[in-house]
C-alpha cells in the first residue's frame, strides 16, 4: 500500500483526510516500517527526497538509504532498537538517494505500539538538510576568514605598536634626557631655549604613546572589552575636551574576534566624533541582545544629513565601520539630524565558533 497504515480496523473520514495530508507533503519524507525495518508505506515527499517511487521501494529494507559504512557498522538496526527502547530516535547524517548521491538528512524514527503493547512498526520522518548544512559551512568558512583577517590586522598593529614603543619612543625619551642634562650646563637664556625644545619632545612622546594605545590597547588582551573601552576613554578621549560616559550591560565577555571588532568600531566612531561632530559629550552603551553585542555611540554634536553625503563630507570612517560590522555577520546603522547629534548603532553575533 502507498498510504500510511493506521492502527484502526475501520478508518474514519478523519483518517482518510490525514492520509491525504501525509501523501501530499513534499518537504518531508514520511513513511512507515514494519518491526523488522521493511518499508510498508511511502509519501510524495519521500519520493522527492530519495528518488524512489512507491512501487520501487515498498517491501525493501530501509537500510538501503544508509551509506555502506553505516550499514557495515550496523547503524540501521541499532537505530530501530534504540527507538523501540526509548520510543523515539533523532539523528542527523548522510543518507543515499536512488541515484547513489548523498544528502545530509535529519531523521526521526518513532516506535509505534498497539493497544496490547506489541510493537507494530516504526514511523520515519526524513528531511533533506543539505542546503542548510552547506549554508552553515559557508558561514563557518566566512567566520574563519574573518578570524584570520582580524588576527592578521591585530598582529600588524601589535608589531607597529611595539616598534614605535621600543624604538621611536625610547629614542625620544633619550633625547629628552640629554636635553635636560644639556640645559644644566648652559646659561639661563640658552637653557630656556633648550627647555622649549624639550617640551616639544615631551609632547611628541605623549602623542606616540597615544598612538601605541590606539594601535593595540593592552587592556583588550588582558582585561576584556569593557575595561579596554574604559581605558581608551580615560587615556585617549579624556584629552579631547569631551565629556564622556560608558555603560556596560554585557552579560558575559564576547569571543575574541567579536570583542576586537566591537572595540575597533567604537574607536572609529569616537574618532569621527572628534573630527566632525563638534560635540561636547559622547556616550557608549554595550548590551547583550539576541546572542550578540549591541553597541551605541551617541554624541550631541552638529549632526549631519544621513545618506550618500557621507563620502562627500569625508566620512569614510562611516563606510569602514559598516564594512567591519557586515564582514562579521552583523549590521550597522547611523541616525543623525543636523543640530541634534548623531547615534551610531551596530550589532555583532557573539556566539563562539563551533568546534569540529
Amino acid at each position: 500500500m502507498t498510504t500510511m497504515e493506521l492502527d484502526r480496523d475501520h478508518p474514519t473520514p478523519e483518517d482518510a483526510e490525514f492520509r491525504l495530508l501525509v501523501e501530499a507533503v513534499l518537504d518531508y519524507g514520511i513513511f512507515m516500517l514494519d518491526p523488522t525495518g521493511v518499508i510498508v508505506s511511502w509519501n510524495a515527499g519521500a519520493q522527492r527526497i530519495k528518488g524512489y517511487t512507491a512501487a520501487e521501494i515498498i517491501g525493501r529494507h530501509f537500510s538501503v538509504f544508509y551509506p555502506a559504512e553505516d550499514n557495515a557498522a550496523g547503524k540501521p538496526d541499532r537505530e530501530l532498537r534504540i527507538a523501540e527502547a526509548e520510543g523515539r530516535l533523532e539523528d542527523e547524517g548522510w543518507r543515499v538517494r536512488q541515484d547513489g548521491s548523498r544528502f545530509w538528512a535529519n531523521v526521526v524514527i518513532t516506535a509505534l505500539f498497539g493497544d496490547d503493547g506489541r510493537l507494530r512498526g516504526f514511523g520515519k520522518v526524513t528531511r533533506d538538510m543539505t542546503e542548510r548544512r552547506n549554508a552553515e559551512r559557508v558561514l563557518s568558512e566566512r567566520r574563519q576568514l574573518l578570524r584570520h583577517l582580524v588576527d592578521a590586522q591585530e598582529a600588524e598593529r601589535r608589531r607597529i605598536a611595539w616598534d614605535v614603543h621600543d624604538d621611536a619612543i625610547q629614542a625620544m625619551v633619550s633625547v629628552g634626557m640629554r636635553l635636560e642634562l644639556l640645559a644644566g650646563r648652559l646659561s639661563r637664556e640658552q637653557a630656556a631655549e633648550i627647555g622649549t625644545v624639550d617640551d616639544v619632545v615631551g609632547e611628541a612622546v605623549k602623542r606616540l604613546r597615544d598612538l601605541v594605545s590606539q594601535l593595540r590597547p593592552a587592556a583588550l588582551d588582558q582585561l576584556g572589552l569593557g575595561n579596554a573601552i574604559t581605558a581608551y576613554l580615560d587615556d585617549v578621549v579624556a584629552d579631547w575636551n569631551l565629556t564622556y560616559a560608558f555603560r556596560n550591560d554585557l552579560i558575559g565577555e564576547p569571543p575574541r574576534e567579536c570583542a576586537i571588532t566591537v572595540f575597533r568600531i567604537c574607536q572609529e566612531a569616537l574618532a569621527n566624533v572628534r573630527k566632525h561632530a563638534k560635540a561636547s559629550t559622547v556616550a557608549i552603551e554595550l548590551s547583550t541582545v539576541d546572542q550578540g553585542v549591541l553597541a551605541r555611540v551617541r554624541d550631541d554634536g552638529i549632526g549631519m544629513e544621513v545618506g550618500a553625503a557621507w563620502t562627500k563630507q569625508g566620512h569614510f570612517g562611516m563606510i569602514e565601520m559598516r564594512e567591519r560590522a557586515e564582514t562579521a555577520e552583523g549590521w550597522w546603522t547611523v541616525a543623525s539630524t543636523p543640530g541634534q547629534g548623531t547615534t551610531v548603532e551596530f550589532w555583532l553575533p557573539a556566539t563562539p565558533e563551533p568546534q569540529p
